[in-house]
């Protein structure tokens, strides 16, 4: 997995879901339909592969053992689960590199890490003010970050991270599974902080120094925002920067139901690539379209590249 590689990473499997008549209304979100429908995730997983995407982030966002208790499931029952979010992206991308075997892409699949406000299902992934230490954050991602470590995923996306702290929770956790990589995307308040205030490119720079974190980056953020939020990024980095902004809408966490105006974000991808992101895709609220839109900026940003 070549770090300097451009890459494109899918966009928002939970919107795809509920465009094929899945209903998302409760606090499992995507990862209720690993319960009752997995093959539409695949159908999903296999969509955005075909618009272009290298990269597929599984649907284990939303997935906790507090949410699948709620649903009588044990403990057991939700491992099995989280590994299977992996084996279904993984089958995807066995689909297209079988029936389209020109496919010269390397092909990769993101184990999803979502953050304790995922969990709660209330939004505070935009804010982070969960009155939890360092130490409490740890013990509630352990279990299942150690679950999705040993998935068989090429990598881990520590996403929607609201803070330095829970980030921090989440690389001493790395720390104890030395072979896993990972990259930790932030949620952000503005362009310069993330949502709990911290800055950017502090951040950046601390996660500069964790081999095992590959790539540092923002996502299901506002799009204006995100060509501010990669040069912060710049300056504390080498390592390549991820952006997958939202469409531009705002989630109402009381009315459980995004609100606002989209903001058509592919029509920023070429200033991105020239700011200095290297893996772009889409979160919330983009589609398969959104994605091959990005497809194409990057091949031809990529097609420049090689002819200066």
């Amino acid at each position: 997995m070549a770090a300097s590689t451009l890459r494109v990473i899918d966009g928002g499997v939970a919107t795809e879901l509920t465009r094929q008549g899945l209903d998302l209304g409760d606090g499992l979100w995507s990862a209720r339909v690993l319960l009752e429908a997995p093959d539409a995730i695949e159908r999903v997983h296999t969509e955005y592969f075909l618009a272009g995407a290298d990269i597929a982030i599984t649907a284990s966002y939303q997935a906790s053992y507090e949410g699948f208790a709620k649903r009588g499931l044990s403990a057991q029952s939700t491992n099995a689960l989280l590994q299977r979010s992996v084996e279904i992206a993984q089958s995807a991308r066995s689909r297209v590199l079988r029936d389209q075997p020109g496919t010269t892409r390397e092909l990769l699949v993101a184990a999803s890490v979502g953050p304790y406000g995922a969990m709660l299902h209330d939004g505070s992934e935009y804010c982070g003010d969960y009155g939890l230490d360092e130490d409490a954050l740890v013990d509630f991602h352990r279990e299942r970050f150690t679950v999705l470590a040993d998935a068989g995923a090429d990598l881990l996306a520590c996403e929607t991270i609201p803070s330095r702290i829970e980030a921090a929770a989440l690389v001493r956790l790395l720390g104890e599974r030395p072979d896993a990589r990972a990259w930790v995307t932030f949620s952000c308040r503005d362009g310069r902080h993330t949502s709990a205030g911290d800055s950017i490119a502090a951040c950046a720079r601390w996660l500069d120094k964790v081999p095992q974190v590959v790539a540092i980056g923002v996502n299901c953020v506002a799009p204006g925002l995100v060509e501010s939020l990669i040069h912060e990024l710049g300056t504390g980095t080498t390592k390549p920067i991820v952006v997958y902004p939202n469409s531009g809408e705002t989630w109402d966490a009381v009315a459980q139901c995004w609100v606002g105006t989209a903001d058509h974000f592919t029509g920023y991808v070429p200033r991105w690539l020239e700011a200095g992101a290297r893996w772009i895709g889409g979160c919330c609220r983009t589609t398969p379209d959104d994605i091959r839109s990005v497809r194409a900026d990057v091949d031809a940003y990529e097609a420049r590249l090689n002819d200066s």
